[in-house]
């Protein structure tokens, strides 16, 4: 039954996909793109890729989507006809596509346990969780312990990230939003009324995703963007003025950057307290005791970091209008 459900939801990622490549209006292929987002989510969760879900969703289906549409309304609607040659992409994504279905026929059956991946370093991981940190997610402490170390250079990189892009979009903290971003949706009844409802929802899935991550799938990463979210939408309903109110651009910035220092701050501390870096074990009069608050602090700084940037850079956007 899990199978056919599969092959229905692979059934219809290809035709998003080719909707999404035929269609001329943006706006839709916008839509579609949401859509598309939203069938990966449920095709991850069917593979017990709990955690990669969430974060597609999140992300894939809300954050872009919003941005997207913040981008489409400097643009028009339609997309322009291209007058260039179309041979060499079609070419391009030919051989492409034949190249990784080739590559396919080679790799080993889903789920086989004789998978070069799990006679790696997964079955020492497996066997030791339980016994050095004794938490029920595995791969909550695989990112924020076991290699931590990988987990704050992706920290870094998203702060570098959104710099960068706030540098390309010429942002600035003390900018004001347009009357039109001012107003948002809030004389429409129908968003107003479920926006209202679902926002604090999403608010506080996304705290419980960010403080139940080493329990159930989840964590920082896709707390960061769950919260987000969530205030990307109240900013759609409710107007840019309100939503920088709430959260103020200067506090997103400092959130991220103290999100990255949090993170590189508890692997400090694990060195003056006579540990290696980011060893939480030495945090605690217990090992286990220490891996546990050190995962809960790294990750805030995660969820800090992530959500920060995901406003800015949202924020940035909307604001390019009145320039």
């Amino acid at each position: 039954m899990i199978v056919l459900f599969a092959i229905f939801l692979l059934t219809l990622l290809v035709i998003s996909a080719i909707a999404i490549v035929r269609v001329k209006n943006l706006f839709v292929a916008v839509m579609l793109m949401g859509i598309f987002s939203l069938l990966m989510a449920s095709t991850f969760f069917i593979l017990d890729a709990a955690d990669v879900a969430l974060t597609e969703a999140a992300i894939g289906a809300g954050v872009s989507t919003i941005i997207l549409l913040s981008a489409l309304a400097l643009t028009g609607e339609h997309e322009r006809f291209a007058t260039a040659n179309r041979w060499l992409p079609l070419l391009v994504v030919t051989i492409t596509t034949t190249t990784i279905i080739y590559a396919t026929f080679d790799k080993p059956r889903l789920g086989d346990p004789e998978a070069p991946v799990h006679q790696h370093v997964a079955p020492w991981y497996l066997e030791n969780t339980p016994e050095l940190i004794d938490i029920p997610n595995v791969v909550t402490a695989v990112l924020a312990s076991f290699r931590g170390y990988d987990t704050l250079g992706e920290v870094f990189v998203v702060l570098t990230a959104c710099i960068g892009v706030l540098f390309v979009l010429g942002a600035r903290p003390d900018e004001a939003p347009t009357p039109a971003k001012q107003q948002g949706l809030r004389h429409h009844l129908i968003p107003k009324v479920v926006g209202r409802l679902l926002v604090p929802f999403i608010v506080l899935f996304g705290l419980y995703v960010q403080f139940h991550g080493d329990f159930g799938p989840g964590g920082g990463f896709q707390a960061g963007a769950i919260i987000a979210t969530g205030i990307m939408l109240y900013a759609v309903l409710e107007g840019e003025t309100a939503a920088l109110k709430a959260v103020p651009s200067r506090l997103l910035m400092a959130m991220v950057a103290g999100g990255a220092i949090l993170y590189g701050g508890v692997g400090v501390a694990t060195i003056l307290l006579g540990g290696n870096f980011l060893d939480y074990s030495v945090l605690s009069s217990t090992p286990v005791d220490g891996q546990h608050l050190g995962i809960l602090l790294v990750e805030l700084g995660v969820g800090i970091t992530v959500c920060g940037a995901l406003l800015s850079i949202f924020h940035a956007f909307a604001a390019r209008e009145h320039r």
